[in-house]
């Protein structure tokens, strides 16, 4: 039996923020990591962005020397006992805690077949696999129109390959973005060489020689040496149900991100929080809620009673194009853009009952905050209202991710 101060389940971008919430308050407890991966926690985001720029793999480690943490990597977690404070893990192992913090993260959506061809693209393993497929590959399918896909599609055309993406809407993008900047990005990354399959689905797939084919439900064929996904994930609340924690589309947690059970803490995409701004209980699985609520639960479990009313925001890169957004981006709310040059640069608000509830800042730098203050206030506004309200700065380099 091991026992430590401060125990975490997960061992990505929130477990690491949170060993380092717990050193900025307590310099000497004792620290476990438990990973379900073989690798040390690193940066999710340059998997599908920097990685395919020419970057090098050693950006994505996040550093956890001199942070006195002990890592258990590879193995999962099977039972949580928190009358007990008693976790056991697969290979049989106990650890006993003061603190626990599940950080569980969540795993891709899956097809009901190819079980073994298609790459959900999630983890550093993955992202091997799928560069090593580049190095003899030369065409590839990305099924999936959103966040990742359209990551991934980009990164794959910059590498020089054929890139075919299929997706069940009728533009990239098109649960983010209004219509007409939805049609706008299609059209750029045909102009980049990617062959869209619109309002298709996959519906099987099977090998042929080295080469995969995808079946839509058209009964078109298209044929590929690699396919990778990317639609959407779902979290892992398997643990926190069998602990008997309270669950609903996440892992329920309070202001100071505790759960059902207050020697229990959860953060970041695993966890659902009320957010003041927005009125409602969210759960967000981008980078910025990773680092600040995995950051916040730390710092909490060691002794600290600071509430998370943060409203992260997220970012992608699509070759030249970049975002930042805060709030409900969702294009089934009522958009205002207000473009300084149309569909190159310019800021879009979603409103829903005279409430700012997202921002879009299409190649917009330096107005996060100005727009979550936005999204806070009460209203009501109008699109007319928000007429410059988020002007451009002067222009400064696009942020590296």
């Amino acid at each position: 039996m091991t026992n430590y101060q401060y125990l975490i389940i997960g061992g990505g971008m929130t477990a690491a923020a949170a060993v380092d919430g717990i050193r900025e308050v307590d310099a000497t407890g004792s620290i476990g990591l438990i990973g379900a991966e073989p690798d040390a926690p690193y940066d999710r985001p340059p998997l599908s962005k920097a990685l395919w720029k020419g970057k090098p793999l050693d950006i994505i480690w996040r550093k956890m020397e001199n942070k006195k943490v002990k890592l258990h990597l590879g193995r999962a977690v099977k039972e949580i006992v928190p009358t007990q404070k008693r976790v056991v893990d697969d290979q049989g192992d106990v650890f006993t805690y003061k603190e626990l913090l599940l950080a569980t993260g969540g795993r891709p959506r899956r097809l009901p077949f190819g079980e073994d061809e298609i790459i959900y693209f999630r983890t550093l393993s993955d992202y091997r696999r799928l560069r090593a497929l580049t190095e003899t590959g030369r065409r590839f399918a990305v099924i999936g129109g959103g966040f990742i896909g359209s990551e991934l599609a980009a990164a794959l055309a910059l590498n020089g390959k054929e890139v075919v993406m299929i997706f069940p809407g009728k533009d990239v993008g098109d649960r983010l973005f209004p219509q007409p900047l939805a049609q706008f990005v299609s059209n750029y990354y045909k102009q980049k060489g990617v062959e869209l399959v619109a309002g298709e689905k996959i519906i099987g797939l099977e090998r042929r020689g080295n080469q995969r084919v995808l079946k839509t439900g058209t009964n078109r064929e298209i044929a590929v040496d690699g396919v990778v996904a990317g639609v959407g994930i779902e979290p892992n609340v398997e643990l926190a149900k069998l602990a008997g924690l309270n669950v609903e589309n996440g892992i329920i947690v309070e202001e100071f991100l505790r759960t059902s059970h207050p020697e229990i803490h959860a953060a970041g995409d695993v966890a659902a929080f009320y957010n003041p701004a927005l009125g409602k209980r969210i759960r967000v699985e981008h980078e910025d809620n990773a680092n600040s609520m995995g950051r916040l639960a730390g710092r909490n479990m060691a002794g600290k009673s600071e509430p998370y009313h943060h409203l992260p925001f997220f970012y992608s890169d699509m070759f030249d194009l970049g975002y930042e957004a805060v709030g409900e981006v969702d294009s089934r709310l009522e958009t205002f853009p207000y473009w300084k040059r149309p569909n190159e640069e310019g800021v879009i608000y979603y409103l829903q009952n005279g409430r700012v509830r997202g921002v879009l800042l299409w190649n917009v730098w330096e107005q996060v905050e100005a727009a979550r203050q936005l999204i806070a206030e009460p209203g009501p506004f109008t699109g007319k209202d928000l007429k410059g309200r988020l002007p451009a700065k002067t222009p400064s380099p696009k942020p590296v991710s």
